[in-house]
């Protein structure tokens, strides 16, 4: 572990891109936030699949080691800049980061923070922002999911996954997902009609007899390019596929980048005349990429929060781990062994 002068605060370092062991406890002095900005002193911060690609190497656009993960937090405010009123010191926030959550404090522009909802813990905070967020994007904002319609919600157990269930339970849709056997039963008590195992050779038969052969209307794919390709399969006239992650990409360095190279040899090709003719739609979702158009991502997040006090939006964390074990935390999920959000905590 390097050592600060001074006051200090602990932070988990990407020292070079490669497994989990890569990740390392770091000590930093604390910072003062600029002009406009605040401190958080994070109480917890979110886990994504984006992190394990950015450690790996295989994220574009992704920051270069040494780095810190983290896409967002949940802590209090403990400090301001110049131009930001005092009454923020003390206030219970959320936020999403571009980078920098796994640490004892993050600064950040003061508006990219949003207030707390009262009684929901600094972990399920930390489950919101970035899962919740991804997946009104996925099924509303570009999905155009309605009461009337199917979606499939590929790797239904994962943080966005769930975050889908719940907005489609919202919408008043009828809900299909996928996942591991033993994951069905806890998805079928959140809201999906029917869980498919994805390992099952025959499921795609099953998606299209429980639809008695006129396939979904929205299908919302991680997976990657031979993946897509399936989905495209199971749409029904003016159905829609909404991509977002590539987990393909899990593999490290060079090997994580052949791997794209050999699945897009696999991908579907999206030509206008055959979407035109076909009755399909296509579209891609990253949340990263879009945090210029804040004011959008603060009015739906906003919405999210609406849905917290009205008791639809119900994050699931899995598992906590404290910020020395971010490592453990990777493992975890890349294993697939979480069903929901994983969080890491400071206290």
């Amino acid at each position: 572990m390097s050592q600060a002068r001074g006051p200090s605060m602990r932070q988990m370092v990407v020292s070079a891109h490669g497994p989990p062991s890569r990740l390392r406890l770091e000590k930093a002095p604390i910072p003062e936030p600029g002009k406009g900005k605040l401190r958080i002193r994070v109480c917890a911060a979110g886990v994504n699949f984006a992190d394990i690609l950015v450690r790996r190497g295989a994220y574009p656009g992704g920051p270069r080691p040494p780095c810190v993960l983290g896409h967002e937090v949940a802590g209090v405010i403990d400090s301001v800049g110049e131009d930001v009123n005092p009454v923020w010191i003390g206030r219970e926030v959320l936020a999403l980061t571009d980078y920098g959550g796994y640490a004892d404090y993050h600064i950040i522009d003061a508006h990219r923070t949003l207030a707390k909802p009262d009684g929901l813990s600094f972990e399920h905070a930390a489950a919101l922002p970035l899962n919740y967020i991804t997946a009104w994007v996925l099924l509303i904002v570009m999905g155009s999911l309605r009461r009337d319609q199917t979606v499939l919600i590929q790797n239904a157990g994962g943080g966005v996954g769930l975050a889908a269930v719940d907005v489609a339970r919202h919408l008043g849709a009828r809900i299909f997902g996928t996942a591991s056997a033993h994951k069905h039963p806890f998805l079928v008590e959140r809201g999906l009609e029917r869980a498919f195992d994805y390992r099952r050779s025959g499921w795609r038969a099953e998606v299209m007899d429980a639809t008695r052969g006129a396939g979904v209307d929205l299908v919302i794919d991680p997976l990657g390019p031979p993946s897509w390709k399936a989905s495209l399969g199971l749409l029904a006239p003016a159905g829609r596929l909404g991509m977002f992650g590539i987990s393909d990409l899990a593999a490290e360095g060079l090997r994580g980048k052949m791997r794209l190279a050999s699945s897009m040899l696999y991908a579907p090709r999206f030509h206008a005349a055959r979407l035109l003719t076909g009755n399909r739609g296509v579209f891609g979702c990253n949340v990263h990429r879009m945090y210029q158009a804040r004011e959008k991502l603060n009015a739906w997040l906003g919405q999210i929060l609406k849905g917290v006090a009205e008791g639809w939006v119900r994050p699931h964390v899995d598992r906590c781990f404290d910020l020395e074990g971010a490592a453990a935390a990777h493992e975890y999920i890349e294993a697939r062994r979480n069903t929901g959000k994983v969080v890491l905590t400071t206290a």
